[in-house]
Parts: structure tokens; sequence; C-alpha cells
């Protein structure tokens, strides 16, 4: 029927509900037939934007290792530290014959190699520098849980063992080589010659993990490497010179769940700095008419629709039979650097930002707001469309008090940092617009 009611509305001159109505026959349901049913398009609900700060997000099990540093004029000083554990299978460094060649083996170097999964986000053409420091503490989280968020931190070593400076190339299947320090090698080594090391337990007694640093003075990018592919390799020998007396040994990442990622944000002198506690919201009104969603950070963006109750007044029965929420991108607020997420996914959220279920239609079917961007050359008219037309039916029938709001955040929250700025009623190059299509019975 909605599907319907959506077709017969599609063919009708419909005008602003401060203009005169048309009229026109719907079937509305088998106890309706043959009246006469008025329709209106309203858009002049009041909507209200607000940025609110999440809680910590898990960042412990996303299968990317994310490193670097970009300066953001709206978001700040962007960060991440990666922090990871590494083991092998086997401890032994004998060849395929006898263990007695063992004493034999000389070492030669040892190498991070860190292998890129295509995501990279803001300056790649900026030299990033990357740093790996020994972890010395257990991989234990700080919660009553298994999980590593974006504000966990271990204590490590601030002596680097290794160093690089390079510039990222993120698409296809390149890596990249970090050499690490030749007396941490011969340590790693000279206790697997020695057979101090027989197993994982071991291992990581002896070496508790690595934290991959950005030191980048400069503004730079975020770049993501594979925890399946990347690894730690190292290089021995029996010293006589032959490429048949060259060996290596490989020690991976192999509990996703002991590598996480830590990123922070320095927010001074942007207009979010003061962001309140997650139970609050920071309206529009005091962010230059803006709303703020980051992944990563855990910053999102909440809609609320005040007065929604007051369309149930316009008829003595009447329904909110469809709804578009035009979401305009800041203008100028990004760009290829800062490129706009494809979708974002909506939440239902009580008046303490906690989440009551994700945001459906009618037929129960998940809703995200799709950016459209289509052929438009110069960028007049980018923006995310979102149906809300079921959610605001609801609303307006509540008898209670208690009204929600929809919460924007972007699909992947603990393994990107991409971000979006969004307009509010009141910001004129780029308001969000909400336009009802409302019928009277």
């Amino acid at each position: 029927m909605y599907k319907f009611l959506v077709l017969l509305f599609a063919g009708l001159l419909i005008i602003s509900c401060d203009s005169d109505t048309d009229s026109g026959e719907f079937v509305v349901g088998s106890d309706y037939l043959a009246l006469k049913n008025k329709v209106v398009s309203i858009d002049t609900v009041s909507v209200n934007v607000s940025t609110i700060k999440l809680d910590s997000l898990v960042t412990s099990s996303t299968s990317r290792i994310l490193v670097g540093n970009y300066d953001d004029p709206l978001f700040g000083k962007i960060k991440s530290d990666s922090y990871f554990q590494v083991s092998a299978y086997s401890f032994n460094l004998y060849s395929q014959n006898s263990d007695t060649d063992a004493t034999g083996y000389v070492f030669d170097s040892i190498v991070m190699i860190l292998k890129y999964d295509d995501y990279y986000y803001a300056d790649t053409t900026q030299v990033q520098t990357l740093n790996v420091h020994r972890v010395l503490k257990n991989f234990k989280p700080n919660v009553n849980d298994d999980s590593f968020y974006n504000s966990s931190s271990l204590t490590y070593n601030e002596n680097s063992i290794g160093t690089i400076s390079y510039r990222p190339k993120p698409l296809g299947n390149d890596s990249i080589k970090i050499r690490l320090d030749n007396d941490f090698g011969k340590e790693v080594f000279n206790k697997l010659k020695n057979n101090e090391i027989e197993n994982s337990t071991d291992f990581t007694e002896f070496l508790k993990g690595f934290v991959l640093k950005s030191s980048s003075t400069s503004s730079s990018s975020m770049i993501g490497f594979d925890t399946s592919t990347s690894l730690v390799r190292l290089y021995y020998s029996k010293g006589i010179g032959g490429t048949d007396d060259n060996y290596n040994a490989d020690f991976t990442i192999i509990d996703t769940g002991k590598q996480f990622n830590a990123i922070t944000s320095d927010r001074a002198g942007t207009s979010i700095q003061d962001l309140p506690l997650s139970k609050m919201s920071l309206s529009s009104e005091y962010t230059d008419n803006k709303g703020f969603i980051q992944s990563g950070t855990g910053i999102a963006c909440r809609i609320d629709f005040p007065n929604i109750k007051q369309l149930k007044y316009i008829a003595e029965k009447g329904a909110i039979v469809d709804a578009k929420l035009i979401i305009q991108p800041v203008k100028n607020s990004y760009s290829t650097m800062f490129a706009l997420p494809e979708t974002l996914s909506v939440y239902i959220v009580d008046k303490l930002n906690r989440t009551k279920s994700t945001f459906t239609n009618y037929n129960g079917d998940e809703v995200v707001a799709t950016l459209n961007n289509a052929n438009d050359e110069f960028d007049e008219n980018v923006h995310y469309e979102l149906s809300v037309g079921s959610f605001l039916q609801k609303e307006m029938l509540k008898e209670s008090d208690l009204k929600s709001g929809l919460l924007l955040t972007l699909p992947s929250l603990s393994k990107i940092v991409d971000r979006v700025a969004i307009g509010d009623q009141a910001n004129k190059d780029s308001e969000i617009k909400l336009q009802i299509y409302y019928i009277s019975y």
C-alpha cells in the first residue's frame, strides 16, 4: 500500500503547506474507497542538529594496523598508533635434517614488513615517519572485557628499535620494510638458538609486542596495513656464504584480539574543541551551524525533530506517508584529500544518546543515508538523502513526551578516520532540508 501511495504522489502537483493544497482520489485501504483525500507537502518543520562524542570505540580485532597523523582544518590533529603482538608456530632454527647445525648459525638481520591494505586518508604525497618501539606490558585490557579501545595504551620503551621515512603508496600489493636494530635482532636470535624459547608463551613473555608510532612533525596521512600478511622476519645463515645457507624465521600477528589502534585527536582551536560527555549534545548553534561526524575518534551527529507532534493537529485523521531528509555536506569542507563517504549509518537514540535500534523503513529493512553527487561538476547538488517517513509517523503519534532522535555515523566506526561536516537549517550554503508528505482522510 505504501509503495502504491508513493507512486500516486509522484504524479501530483504538491505544493508547500503555506499555500493552497491540491486534492485527489487515493486508495488508503478498503475502508476509505472513494473518499477525497488531501495531500500536502510540508517543508517548514524544525530540524535540530548537534554533535556528540561517543564513548570509547573498540579498535581491537579490526584486521587493520592503522598508523599516521594529519591536520584537519575542521576536526583538529588526528593521530593513530598501532599496538600488536607477534608470535610463531615454530621456534626451531635447525634445518630440514638436523638441529645439530644450529650451533653454526649466525644472525644476519631483522626487519618488520608491513603490507598495505589499500586504506588511506589525507595527504599521501607527504613524507611519513614511523618508529617501532617494544611494548613493556602484557596485552591485557584495562576493563572487564576482552577488548582494547581507541583510548587504550600500553607502556613501551621510549627508545625506538627501528624507523622509516617514506611516501606512502597504499594502492596495490606493495609493502614497506623497516630495518630493526641489530642488537634487538641478535637478542631474539640467541634466545631461539639456545632453545630458551620453546613455545608462544615463552616468546611473548620475552617479547611482549610492538607499538608502531607516527612521529611526523608535519601533516601527512593515515595508512592502513594488513594484519594477516604483515610480519617480523629474522634472517640468519650458516655463515658459509652460499645461497642454500640462508634462512629466515617469520613472526606474525596470530591473535588479532591483541592488536589495536590508539586513535586520538587534538581539537584545540576548532569549533568542537569542547564536546561534552556522550550523554549530552553540543548544538550546531555553537559550532558555526555545522554538525560533525568522524570514525575512529567517535564523533557523531544527532538529528532531532522537536515539533513533529504538532502535525497531528493538521487534520482529525491524517498520516505522514513519506518524508525526505536532505543532508548537505558543508561547502568546501571536502576534497580529494578529505573525500566524502558514500553512505552514513543511522540509529535511533534516546535523549541520553543511547542506541535503541538501527534505523529501518516500513518493511523493517535497514536504511542508510546515501550520497548523491552524480553529474554535478560544481558540487551544487551534493547531498545525502534519507527517507524518514516511518520514523516521523511514529514520533508524531507518540503519547509520551519521550522523544527519539537520529544518530548519524559512518558504516565503519573503528578502523577508519573518514569524516563529514553537515549544515543545519541556519547554514545558508549547506542547509539541511526536510520535506514531509502528509495525507488527511
